[in-house]
């Protein structure tokens, strides 16, 4: 049932740890690279394997390589990268402490409080996010009656 096969699978596990990780997995992505090691283990060549859990030749191909190379913890996604936050880690503990402050704030009130404490210019969608990421949530604010008294609810318990 093997075909020709330029890498020989290294067996860092025993098929019955390989099975309980792939039982304990929830990732989906990382199940589908456990059964195609599994595949491997079972003698099936790189193509095949590869076909079974719906991927490249090639990809299986880099599956196979970083498990040989680094066992399970090859097959653990990596960091995705992209840029770096324009704000520190301590600059958004201090900006979730006076967003704290306030009980009410709008995008455009953080957006300009970003610029004059930080310098950071940050579009309205990501200072959205970024008080997501505090546990924040917003709403569209309702319209404030600027003719009501101040006392308006004990005047209204006394009527």
């Amino acid at each position: 049932m093997s075909g020709k096969c330029i890498y020989k699978v290294i067996k860092h596990l025993s098929e019955e740890e390989l099975n309980r990780k792939i039982r304990e997995q929830k990732d989906a992505a990382l199940l589908k690279k456990l059964y195609f090691i599994k595949y491997l283990y079972k003698e099936m060549n790189v193509k095949k394997a590869a076909e079974a859990i719906g991927v490249s030749k090639t990809t299986g191909y880099v599956y196979l390589k970083k498990w040989n190379s680094e066992g399970y913890d090859g097959l653990l996604p990596k960091s995705r990268g992209g840029r770096p936050s324009k704000l520190t880690k301590n600059n958004k503990e201090e900006l979730e402490n006076i967003l704290k402050g306030k009980d009410s704030w709008t995008t455009k009130e953080v957006q300009k409080l970003l610029e004059k404490k930080f310098g950071i210019k940050y579009s309205l969608y990501h200072i959205r996010r970024i008080l997501r990421s505090f546990g924040m949530r917003y709403t569209k604010p309702y319209q404030k009656d600027y003719r009501k008294p101040d006392n308006a609810e004990e005047i209204l318990k006394k009527t």
